[in-house]
């Protein structure tokens, strides 16, 4: 696992074309704004699991080309 230190506004890239912003921090919360081409599904990892249980067959989301 790679672990960053951001401050607010500061913004990590993912690939080429996922973005990662620091919004908003108070307190424990931090805000983020993700930006990504619509091909690339983005999902809270809750959700993402979730979907996965309900459809095992569901192959996972492939990484963009």
């Amino acid at each position: 696992m790679l672990v960053l230190t951001r401050k607010l506004g500061q913004s990590i890239v993912i690939g080429d074309e996922v973005e990662v912003v620091v919004l908003e921090v108070r307190g424990e919360q931090v805000r983020i704004g993700i930006r990504a081409p619509k091909h690339v599904s983005v999902h809270r990892k809750e959700i993402y699991d979730q979907i996965h249980e309900e459809s095992p067959e569901a192959p996972p989301a492939e990484p963009a080309p």
